[in-house]
This record gives C-alpha cells, structure tokens and sequence, in this order.
C-alpha cells in the first residue's frame, strides 16, 4: 500500500515548548517511533510543517540588517533541508541498516492568477510596530495587517498547481526509499514569461503554500492508497469545545462538507483529505501521531472515504 504521511508541526515542536534543536529532534524521534511500523509494511511518503522554523529564520534575518530579508522560497529551502534530515536520521535509526531513505527539497507550482496574490493573509515573522511597519511596507512592498496592538507582516497562500519532480519520487518509491518532501507546503514557484534555454525560466515566490493541501495533491499526483494528516488531536470532532464533543469515525466528504471546521486549523485538514478522497477515491485519515499504526487500519482518528458511513456535521468544530 502506498502511503503519503503529512505530519503536523508538532512533530517538531509541542505546543508552548522553545524552539530549540534538541526538541525538534525530541519530538521528531517520537513521530519516527511510530512511523517506523508503517515504513517497514508499505511504500511511504513523509511530508511536514514547517512555520515555526520559518519564522525563526524570519526573526534572525529581522535581526541582521546588513543585508536584506531573504525571499520566502530560500527560507522554505532551508527548513525543508533541515527538518528532513532530522526526520530522515532519526527514521533511519529505527529502520534496518539497508534501508533507503531520501529527503527531496520540492517546488510546487502556483498560479499567478490565483486570487490569493490579490488577498495576502499567511502571517509570517515578527510583529512591528505602526511605524515600523509603515517603513517597510514602503520600502519593501510588504502587506501587513494587524495582531493584537502591533501589525505584522502577511503574504499570499495560493493553492498547490503542480508537484514539480514527482516522477523523480516516483523513481524513488519504486526502488524502495521512504521518501521525505513538499515540506512547508513546498517550495512555491511559478514561470515567468522570461525565456530561457528551458523554455520558461522558474522564479521563487513570496507566498505559503498551505501543508496539508500540498501533501493532498502530493498524494494523488502518485497515486496514493491513503492520505494520513498527523496532528496532536485524536481525530475531527463535532460539537468541539462543549460538553457534547463527539469523535466522527468515519465519513464522507459530503457529511464534512460546510462543518464550520476553524480556517487556521483543523478546516485546511479537513479540506485536503475530501479533496484527495474526492479526487482519488482513496482513503484519508486525520488523528494523532501516536496512534498512527491504529489510524492506517481504521482503528483509531476519523477515516475519509467515499462509501463510509457517517455521524452528520454540527455547528461546532474542532481546531485541531
């Protein structure tokens, strides 16, 4: 069975604890305890978040002012290498000696046209003050909007268009390897009109290509069994937050179809596993990380399929 794993940024970071080395190779040591079962019984794919570390990256560029801030596609480069050589080793250290593993860094294509560009709303880096914000604005051409009393800076999230290489993970699935990739949501690209020796030449984009979305196209670009999205809660809930809360078992995209689920968290989630089921007929998963083998036999989170029966959608949602 092929399998496409898209882990939560808790796999990194629990909520609330520092952002330092030695938790994300904590927590990603923890994820791979129950990924190990799954890598040894099918063909998977790994794929992750990547917003905190971002946003550390912001914080220090924010903090160096010799040169200027770099573009989001390097910072998405740069966290999509670490994280997967963190997952890749602490992986590899629960797997067989001859075991093959590759971290892939991935580019995504987005549309130029997608009405995201006209509408930013991603929050990314530090918070400024009115001032300060005004400046770069000006200077830099940055959109920010508020939080809380400060404002801080905003970019567009369009949606995954394309995973550009995955024939190059498809050979790698094919010859065994658990491959790592599209971390971050991949890194967002788009042709322009300049001619190249190619055709068109590729350019990075200041944008954030949401997750779970990514992993959903990622999923069924190869042709995936199931799509599993790995978070800190032990499903999708109804009634979420009140004394009525209800794990949904099982469901159809129809029943999850206009549940109120938060934008910021759990409804991304529950958007991409219909999305692939829809698109796929296939089956989607959305639990914890630690009941992982659980999930992929049905046991445990909320299972997306088409022919499954389900509680119907309330009013209140979970947050994931």
């Amino acid at each position: 069975m092929r399998v496409v794993v898209a882990l939560g940024g808790n796999a990194l970071l629990r909520r609330g604890e520092p952002l330092t080395a030695e938790n994300q190779r904590a927590n990603a040591r923890a994820a791979c305890e129950a990924l190990a079962p799954v890598a040894r019984e099918h063909e998977l794919v790994i794929s992750h978040g990547n917003g905190p570390q971002v946003g550390l990256l912001a914080l220090q560029g924010a903090a160096y002012t010799k040169v200027p801030a770099y573009p989001l596609d390097l910072l998405g480069a740069q966290t999509e290498g670490m994280i997967g050589y963190i997952i890749e080793q602490e992986l590899g250290n629960l797997l067989p000696a001859e075991s093959r593993l590759a971290t892939l860094l991935t580019q995504i294509e987005v549309d130029p046209a997608d009405p995201a560009f006209q509408d930013p709303t991603k929050p990314i880096g530090p918070v400024y003050a009115k001032e300060e914000a005004s400046s770069l604005a000006a200077e830099r051409g940055w959109t920010f909007k508020p939080d809380g009393d400060s404002l801080r800076r905003v970019v567009p999230s369009p949606l995954p268009r394309r995973i550009i290489g995955i024939d190059r993970i498809e050979a790698l699935l094919e010859r065994g390897c658990v491959v790592i990739c599209a971390g971050g949501g991949g890194i967002p690209v788009m042709y322009t009109d300049e001619p190249v020796p190619a055709g068109r030449r590729l350019a990075g984009v200041e944008a954030v290509i949401d997750k779970d979305l990514a992993s959903a196209l990622l999923a069924a670009e190869l042709g995936a069994d199931v799509l599993a999205i790995l978070t800190d809660v032990d499903g999708v809930y109804l009634d979420w937050g009140t004394p009525e809360q209800q794990l949904i078992g099982r469901a159809t995209p129809d029943d999850l179809h206009g549940g109120g689920f938060p934008e910021g968290s759990m409804g991304p989630k529950v958007q991409a596993a219909c999305t692939f089921v829809e698109r796929t007929g296939g089956r989607a998963m959305i639990g914890s990380i630690a009941d992982t083998p659980a999930l992929l036999r049905g046991e445990a989170g909320t299972t997306i399929a088409l022919d499954e029966a389900a509680d119907r959608v309330g009013r209140r949602s979970n947050g994931g």
